[in-house]
């Protein structure tokens, strides 16, 4: 039985489709449905639509389902709809009419919508306390090795002399830019949708401002119509904000992919952060990174899967919107993985010294040997076309002494006393 329903008339292959996974992903939201529900019975006193008794009664037996649901012994029973259904039906066997006044001035839509932003506001709080573990991760990394030289590439060829530092640093801010378009997100989210029904509001004196102060959210939506409009848009907005996280560490890990490899060889991981072949016994392999690679690729798709779900829908709720649980709660468990394994692993890397002692890297010192010309008062055309005239008559040797100055100046652009401000 639904809670729309009065007979048993719907097609049980009908059923098993429209409901699809709601009975375990809807579990995910149990908890804020309660909370929910307490939030808008309170209300509902508050305008004298529910006595002091009947409140106390729906409080304490919400309040039980909480318990339940902190203890992992809540469920979704067989042929139940949805967690909204769920904890109704639940309140009405306990309660009797009482609990069957609860749903006075909501929709399952603005429920449903309260649910979610409720959770994705959760998770953003979770993800944003990682992010900053991570960016201090990187800043701790930059501030160790910020002496420590090593190539920097355009093109994928070596182009001028970096540093350890400035590389890791480098992630440092783009994290930090990162959690700014996580904590935007998370004002955009943090909007009361409850009270807007199915997306036409009611004809009761609902306070709306007693939930949204009693839910903690910033604001209300205040555009009934627009609030049932932010279902997909808000899974758009946090799919692009977990999409920059990914670019950020996408990079890093193939960065450290191609670093750690004996071609390079900037890098070392330790053996606990690596696996081995079955069949080569000097094989270390960086299956993590690897693995943080492949699925950041996979969350930076996130974005377009919820625009093709929502694109060509007109306004007002639709069943499509369902899907969206489908596709972006499994993505919020992938991207809590990787701020978690990531943030394991930074601090575990180590790197190497002397890289640039190499011949092969004779040639990052160009720059730095067309500035020091410069300085002695040649024109910098001047300057550089001598530099490259030796180089491409093989008599070019680097002035291997401007390495302090370098590091200096390499430390200097990492920048990492800013980068813990704005952390």
């Amino acid at each position: 039985m639904k809670l729309w329903q009065s007979d048993d008339s719907t097609d049980k292959l009908i059923e098993r489709f429209t409901i699809g996974q709601d009975a375990v992903l809807d579990l995910e939201l149990a908890q804020y449905d309660a909370l929910g529900s307490k939030a808008h019975a309170r209300m509902l006193n508050k305008i004298g639509m529910l006595t002091d008794e009947e409140l106390n009664q729906i409080i304490k037996t919400l309040d039980t389902i909480l318990e339940q649901i902190k203890a992992n012994n809540f469920v979704i029973e067989e042929g139940v709809e949805d967690i909204h259904s769920q904890i109704e039906f639940i309140l009405t066997n306990e309660l009797g009419d009482i609990g069957k006044k609860i749903h006075a001035g909501r929709s399952r839509n603005d429920q449903v919508l309260l649910d979610l932003k409720l959770y994705y506001r959760d998770k953003i709080d979770e993800f944003a306390i990682k992010l900053e573990a991570i960016a201090l991760a990187f800043v701790d990394k930059s501030e160790r090795h910020k002496d420590i030289l090593m190539p920097g590439y355009t093109h994928m060829q070596v182009g001028m002399v970096s540093s350890f530092g400035l590389w890791f640093g480098s992630f440092a801010e783009a994290i930090v830019d990162d959690l700014r378009l996580l904590q935007s997100t998370r004002t955009l989210v943090n909007q009361n949708p409850l009270g807007s029904a199915a997306g036409y509001g009611n004809s009761f004196p609902l306070d709306r401002q007693e939930t949204t102060d009693l839910l903690d959210f910033d604001n209300l939506c205040y555009n009934s119509m627009y609030a049932q409009m932010t279902r997909g848009k808000t899974e758009f907005l946090i799919a692009n904000s977990l999409s920059s996280i990914c670019y950020t560490l996408n990079k890093f890990a193939m960065d450290v992919c191609l670093y750690c490899g004996q071609d390079h060889g900037f890098i070392h991981l330790p053996d606990e952060l690596t696996t081995g072949s079955s069949i080569m016994p000097h094989k270390k392999n960086p299956d993590v990174f690897e693995l943080i690679r492949a699925k950041s690729s996979q969350l930076l798709a996130l974005p377009n899967q919820i625009t093709m779900i929502c694109h060509n829908l007109i306004s007002g709720y639709h069943r499509d919107f369902q899907q969206l649980k489908e596709v972006l709660f499994p993505a919020l468990h992938m991207m809590n993985d990787i701020l978690d394994i990531t943030l394991y692993c930074i601090p575990k890397i180590e790197v190497k010294e002397d890289i640039l002692d190499d011949p092969k890297y004779d040639y990052l010192y160009s720059v730095e040997d067309v500035n020091r010309l410069v300085k002695k008062g040649l024109s910098f055309r001047e300057a550089y076309n001598k530099i490259k005239f030796d180089i491409g008559h093989g008599t070019y040797s680097p002035d291997r002494s401007l390495d302090h100055t370098h590091m200096g100046s390499m430390g200097n652009l990492a920048n990492t006393e800013i980068l813990r401000k704005l952390i």
